[in-house]
């Protein structure tokens, strides 16, 4: 495998354990929902480097796909991590986020192996109707990426991140 590859997945998995620990105490304490955002920072990482990657090598589009789902990931991380006065809504997308992560390690741990499966074996009817159930809960206008208005200031349209819809059909499973 090449060494860029074995990189990758050695740093791709450190970040998945330190995502996995953020949505695990936010089990215990949902209403730091507002860690999310940091959970949306360290799946970026990931994303940015298999898209990286994917540049790189020959056999580019299992990359893109991790690096599209990672932005999924980092999509609903960021929404969620504005959730406000609403805890049932906030388990919810921690659950789905724990769910997505442990997915997304196992096409990190797949990658270039045997047991490398498309994406769409990954994910089954069942978390992507949840996706899209979250997704619709969001309110109107709720970010996609860091913060970067003062508080309050509503999100110019050139700067709002791909919405979640958008990534799924990227991903072609819509």
């Amino acid at each position: 495998m090449d060494e860029l590859l074995v990189e990758f997945k050695s740093e791709s998995k450190d970040l998945i354990s330190e995502l996995m620990t953020i949505l695990e105490d936010l089990e215990d304490d949902p209403g730091k929902v507002k860690d999310l955002e940091n959970y949306g920072q360290i799946v970026d990482r990931i994303m940015g480097g298999a898209k990286s990657l994917a540049m790189a090598v020959d056999d580019s589009e299992t990359l893109n796909r991790i690096g599209t789902y990672a932005e999924l990931c980092k999509a609903v991380g960021y929404k969620g991590s504005q959730i406000e006065g609403n805890e049932e809504f906030a388990n919810i997308v921690i659950a789905l986020l724990l769910d997505a992560t442990e997915m997304l390690e196992q096409m990190v741990v797949t990658l270039g192996t045997d047991q490398q499966k498309d994406i769409k074996q990954h994910l089954n009817q069942t978390f992507l109707d949840r996706l899209t159930w979250v997704s619709d809960q969001f309110a109107e206008g709720t970010r996609a990426s860091v913060a970067i208005q003062g508080k309050g200031e509503k999100v110019p349209e050139a700067q709002k991140q791909v919405q979640i819809d958008d990534l799924l059909a990227q991903l072609g499973l819509t």
